[in-house]
């Protein structure tokens, strides 16, 4: 049975300060110093996507997927992370680059973030997205955790349709912000801010890379077959093609991940297709239906065989999509097979 919630409130002494929190962390991961901020007791006030909230210093912290632990394991904080819940559908911990991290804490689901679980493992902090993780229908909302006297932090590039507090941003921008307010609630600032200039640096690299010309069209193929399931403008892989010298075919849909037609894809004539893999959605099955469907056998990127695999932590938001984007236009440089 799940204990009886804590009962020190965690929000709701709201304080509008506006405390532009502009910390943020170095992909070394490294255990960094985290000030006890007097045993947990001080507050900071962090923006939760648009809503001004005050935590304290997390000791049992929860991560939901490969991006929010990553994001943790970035900023040195393994000792602060309870464990973490990774769903099937994520690839291996053991290819993270933080996989020594994972290591030294446990999975505690295979399973969707549920309420039953945190409480029970008397957690005081879950990072997750909204809509990935958090979810009205299944009960585990920051508001509820709230209610039970449990911190939560979500990842700012889901923060486009969170109800009552919506903020939309570049994703790329929305990772920065996401290490830099989580190295202000870990009181982490510098180590914050040295791995988001490290990731910075990575990325004007890449851009500074492009040739000159006109940018191939791309589009994303997560799944479907009736009906695809692609990348809006609102998830790292739109960054991610346009940082690289591409135009994903879907920029203009102004979404996260969504759903759209084969017309769609067959009148934009993709040169490459990107194939985002993940555990129960292998890409080679992917790229075998791409080939023998008659709606896409005929695309100029399947006729010249241009697909580029996308591992599922480097397109969700995560440290990882900087790793994705130099893989990405490594493979834009290199010729047709």
């Amino acid at each position: 049975m799940s204990p009886s919630p804590p009962s020190l409130p965690v929000r709701r002494r709201l304080v509008a300060l506006g405390t532009a929190v502009t910390a943020t962390v170095a992909l070394a991961g490294c255990g960094a110093d985290v000030r006890s901020a007097s045993k947990g007791t001080s507050e900071v006030t962090v923006k939760r996507c648009g809503e001004p909230v005050p935590y304290t210093v997390p000791e049992r912290a929860v991560a939901y997927e490969g991006g929010s632990a990553d994001k943790l394991f970035s900023l040195g904080l393994t000792d602060h992370v309870l464990g973490y819940v990774m769903p099937p559908a994520n690839p291996p911990v053991s290819e993270s680059p933080w996989a020594a991290r994972y290591a030294e804490v446990p999975m505690l689901s295979d399973d969707l973030l549920n309420k039953e679980l945190i409480v029970s493992k008397k957690a005081d902090f879950v990072v997750a997205g909204w809509n990935s993780g958090f979810s009205d229908q299944r009960g585990i909302t920051p508001e509820i955790l709230d209610k039970l006297g449990v911190q939560s932090f979500m990842h700012t590039e889901s923060c486009y349709n969170y109800p009552g507090f919506p903020q939309k941003t570049a994703p790329f921008e929305g990772l920065y912000t996401d290490l830099e307010r989580l190295g202000a609630i870990f009181r982490v600032e510098e180590k914050a801010a040295e791995v988001v200039s490290g990731l910075k640096k990575r990325v004007a690299a890449v851009r500074a890379s492009v040739p000159p010309g006109e940018a191939p069209p791309v589009f994303l193929y997560d799944s479907g077959t009736d009906q695809p399931f692609t990348a809006g403008s609102q998830v790292p892989p739109n960054d991610i093609i346009e940082i690289a010298g591409g135009r994903n075919i879907f920029d203009g849909l102004d979404e996260r991940w969504t759903q759209v037609n084969w017309e769609a894809v067959t009148q934009a004539a993709p040169e490459v297709i990107i194939i985002l893999d993940y555990g129960d959605q292998p890409a080679q099955k992917k790229i075998d239906f791409l080939k023998k469907s008659p709606r896409t056998s005929k695309l100029p990127a399947v006729r010249n065989n241009r697909f580029f695999i996308l591992n599922y932590n480097e397109g969700i938001s995560g440290p990882r999509n900087i790793d994705g984007l130099e893989k990405f236009a490594a493979y834009l440089r290199s010729p047709a097979s």
